[in-house]
């Protein structure tokens, strides 16, 4: 029998609490009482019970409709009605509508240990269901990218439509869209599903770096290199290659990679023979490559290069009917790694969750449940957990006339300042790296204050 459970036992009479309350915790249970329905319900709001011993007729709310009120709000909650001998009609229909069983008054400790065993059998059954629900939930998932919205559907039939072919892929979106999430699925959908899906940020590397990690180099062959290494573009060997923020890379390396994707040879760093590789590209991008053509900053023999196919995630707000999906699965997240037992959300609060902006999209939604979760003093979030986010309206400048360049910058400020100019975790909020983050800072001549 699991002791380990938590019961609440809701009667108005103390003399019936408090027998129950010695018994179960002699037996070793972690047990605590309510006098009345609704204070059943505000303890219920609070912590979580795996079982309620609820007498039939109270003053106020009675057995019967806090009965219903627990199994829809908390229908994981096993109920136990206690009720009189006459009232055995009443105690059969409360079992209908959701209760685990019935004690008769007056009971023996020995009918309530039957009780307890065949509860326990119960609540061990269910989990097992839902853990096993669970599993198939993440199986039926589109490769763990969450969204039933048009705009995601469409996403997944190109994603069925591309996945087999090896046509180098772009994907496009503001950050914390999920543009790696695309491309792994794109990877496991492929036909080199069974090789490596290796992931590499342009942005995070200086271009000397960029260029040993991708081609690999020989001993010596610069100040550091003690021994010979392979670079990705060898590591990948048959899978897929995901190069993240390619925006973000140099003309010339542009040159270089182009050869690579035309030519499918490598010469590492060091030394002079070709090595043949294979391959597929997928890459991604937050910028508007198009413009960066126009203004001499990205070669457009490449750009078309690996454009041959283009997805394009929108933005959370472009997506709202996804945001409850995406909270529940959240909430789930970060109350099972902290088991604190938050499991729900109130309506107004719902709400405002799907009103927000979100200017960094999912990252940035991910991060608020986890930190509303992990403060949280209830198992039911509200507005107040969310305390943190900016006012809707001020997410996002009010004048027209600002210029791309004085939006970036006025919500980069509004980040760092939310953070205490955290650098790891405000880049982590902008979606972009460490390095990218500071060269932004100083392109904008913005001091810490």
């Amino acid at each position: 029998m699991n002791q380990n459970m938590k019961i609440l036992i809701v009667d108005d009479e103390l003399v019936v609490r408090e027998s129950l309350y010695h018994w179960f915790s002699r037996e070793g249970y972690d047990t605590k009482s309510a006098q009345s329905g609704n204070k059943a319900l505000q303890k219920l709001s609070r912590e979580n019970f795996d079982i309620l011993f609820v007498d039939m007729k109270m003053p106020g709310m009675s057995g019967f409709e806090l009965l219903k009120k627990v199994k829809k709000l908390y229908p994981d909650t096993a109920v136990v009605i206690i009720t009189a001998y006459g009232s055995i009609d009443s105690a059969v229909g409360a079992m209908k509508i959701g209760a685990s069983d019935y004690l008769l008054k007056p009971f023996k400790p020995d009918q309530l240990s039957l009780v307890m065993e065949k509860i326990s059998q119960q609540i061990k059954i269910n989990s097992e269901y839902r853990y096993l629900k669970g599993q198939m939930d993440k199986i039926s998932k589109f490769d763990n990218i969450i969204g039933e919205s048009n705009a995601m559907k469409k996403i997944y039939t190109v994603i069925e439509e591309v996945a087999k072919t090896d046509a180098p892929i772009l994907i496009l979106g503001e950050t914390g869209t999920g543009k790696e999430l695309i491309a792994k699925a794109i990877h496991v959908k492929s036909l080199r599903n069974n090789l490596p899906f290796v992931p590499l940020n342009c942005g995070a590397l200086p271009d000397s770096l960029l260029e040993a990690e991708l081609f690999g180099y020989s001993k010596g062959a610069f100040t550091g290199a003690s021994h010979s290494r392979k670079g990705f573009f060898e590591v990948v060997s048959g899978g897929t290659l995901f190069l993240d923020e390619i925006g973000e890379i140099t003309q010339k390396m542009q040159v270089g990679l182009l050869r690579v994707l035309q030519e499918k040879k490598i010469t590492r760093l060091g030394e002079t023979h070709e090595i043949d590789v294979d391959f597929r590209l997928l890459s991604a991008t937050r910028q508007d490559l198009e413009t960066k053509i126009k203004k001499g900053h990205f070669r457009n023999d490449f750009f078309y290069r690996i454009n041959i196919i283009s997805i394009e995630i929108p933005p959370l707000r472009q997506r709202k009917d996804d945001i409850p999906l995406l909270v529940y699965h959240f909430l789930e997240k970060y109350s099972q790694e902290t088991t604190k037992k938050v499991d729900s959300l109130d309506k107004k609060t719902l709400s405002y969750l799907k009103q927000y902006p979100w200017p960094g999209n999912v990252r940035e939604l991910e991060n608020a449940i986890e930190r509303a979760v992990v403060l949280s003093k209830s198992r039911t979030l509200t507005l107040d957990d969310f305390e943190f986010l900016k006012p809707v309206s001020s997410n996002f400048p009010s004048n027209k006339t600002l210029s791309l360049r004085d939006i970036e910058k006025k919500h980069i400020k509004t980040i760092l300042g939310d953070n205490q100019w955290n650098i790891s975790r405000s880049s982590d909020i902008l979606g972009v790296s460490r390095a990218t983050l500071h060269r932004m800072i100083k392109r904008h001549n913005m001091e810490k204050p």
